[in-house]
């Protein structure tokens, strides 16, 4: 009688677990995207795209067509949003499930939107700038002082064909540092074609990393990380990061246009010259809402990682560059 009293008590106390797990599910474990573009949906230039799409680039023909700069000839490619409410819905339930803060760049009106349909904190607004044309020292200087911004990026001079260290950005820089603002840098890849396509006075040779070396020698307290790694010049950016140790880099963009084994070979051998600790995850998000879970999987998936070394890429690294309170985001 005793046993099979035991064994009825054993059994009601499985039980009563495994209810306890079903209706309290684990918490993800969380993730910062430090590049997500804020910007209004245009149905009519948003098309799917196939990840990886750069496996394949073929080139072209002045005296034809332009290549395509996206293709969506494979399996399954992603969806485009086609509508602000759309994206912002999926965006939003993607962050929830997988427990994500993102730092976004663009439109203010859609950021606003967003971190009031986010959890409080979720969505960190950053200005960006890529030519003095764009906005006076002064107005950039009150949109930082305002608290609203907490990070300066994208800047991209290199679409103007400028280096990131041409005088005429200076002043920008110097109000970033004065108020101890972080710093995202567009530097390397520019897709397939892309001073034939879209940006005339887009230069290959203004995304070299070694460019900085005169910013950050001006500018020694302030904080940058270099947005799509500096891809693919691997060489210029270990060297960089090597001499300056507040340099930190995503890999936003890199990591779901080109080769996925190219892709993986760059962010290893980020690590194994032993910079582990200042890799960021990021997108470059901008209207497809299934590239969050098609790029984390990159470095989940990564049996070249540790869990250990995944954590500080996709969460750590972030909480320590941009100064943020961890146990907000946890």
């Amino acid at each position: 009688m005793r046993t099979v009293r035991f064994y009825g008590l054993v059994l009601f106390i499985i039980s009563a677990l495994s209810g306890f797990s079903q209706s309290t599910p684990s918490r993800h474990l969380p993730i910062i995207d430090v590049h997500v573009h804020a910007m209004k949906v245009n149905p009519a230039f948003a098309m799917d795209m196939c990840p990886w799409f750069l496996s394949s680039m073929p080139g072209g023909d002045p005296n034809q067509p332009p290549p395509a700069f996206i293709t969506t000839d494979c399996a399954s490619p992603l969806k485009a949003a086609k509508s602000d409410k759309e994206f912002q819905d999926s965006l939003i339930a993607t962050m929830n499930r997988l427990n994500m803060t993102i730092v976004a760049s663009g439109d203010a009106s859609v950021i606003r939107s967003w971190q009031k349909a986010a959890a409080p904190g979720r969505v960190i607004p950053s200005i960006g700038i890529s030519s003095s044309k764009e906005m006076t020292v002064v107005a950039f200087t009150d949109s930082l002082s305002s608290g609203f911004y907490k990070v300066m990026g994208e800047v991209a001079p290199q679409y103007q064909g400028m280096s990131p260290s041409d005088e005429s950005l200076d002043a920008y820089f110097a109000a970033a540092e004065k108020l101890n603002i972080p710093v995202g840098i567009h530097l390397g890849t520019g897709g397939n074609g892309m001073a034939n396509l879209t940006s005339p006075k887009y230069r290959a040779s203004m995304g070299n990393p070694l460019l900085l070396e005169d910013l950050l020698a001006k500018h020694p307290k302030l904080k940058v990380w270099v947005m799509h790694a500096g891809y693919p010049m691997i060489d210029e950016m270990i060297a960089l990061m090597g001499a300056n140790a507040y340099v930190y880099v995503d890999v936003a963009g890199m990591i779901w246009s080109y080769p996925l084994e190219e892709v993986n070979n760059y962010i290893q051998r980020l690590v194994i010259a032993g910079f582990e600790k200042r890799i960021m995850y990021g997108t470059d998000l901008m209207v497809w809402p299934k590239l969050l879970e098609t790029s984390i999987g990159v470095i989940e998936n990564a049996n070249y990682l540790s869990f250990d070394q995944k954590r500080d890429i996709l969460f750590n690294n972030a909480v320590r560059f941009f100064r943020l309170e961890e146990s907000k985001y946890k």
